[in-house]
């Protein structure tokens, strides 16, 4: 693959020619998140296209702890002038 991708873009040296060093599939599960037994068959055919035993992992933090200022109306960095309650 990488002899004939060189010669396509045109590459004289070696090391100038893309290789891909990781490839990483991730999966939302949404719901199975409250019920363990909707995961099982999602955790087989992730595994059954990627050919490997996907590792499955649990956010430490749920997104609803993160809070954003510009949502909740907290006006900060130079914003204030410009969102004044006159």
């Amino acid at each position: 693959m990488p002899p004939a991708l060189a010669k396509e873009l045109g590459l004289t040296n070696p090391m100038a020619v893309p290789h891909l060093h990781k490839i990483v599939v991730n999966m939302g599960v949404g719901e199975a998140t409250q019920n363990t037994k909707m995961l099982d068959p999602l955790v087989r055919d992730l595994g059954e296209i990627c050919g490997q035993k996907p590792v499955v992992t649990k956010a430490k933090k749920s997104i609803a702890a993160f809070k954003s200022p510009r949502r909740h109306g907290d006006w900060r960095h130079g914003d204030a002038a410009r969102h004044q309650d006159v």
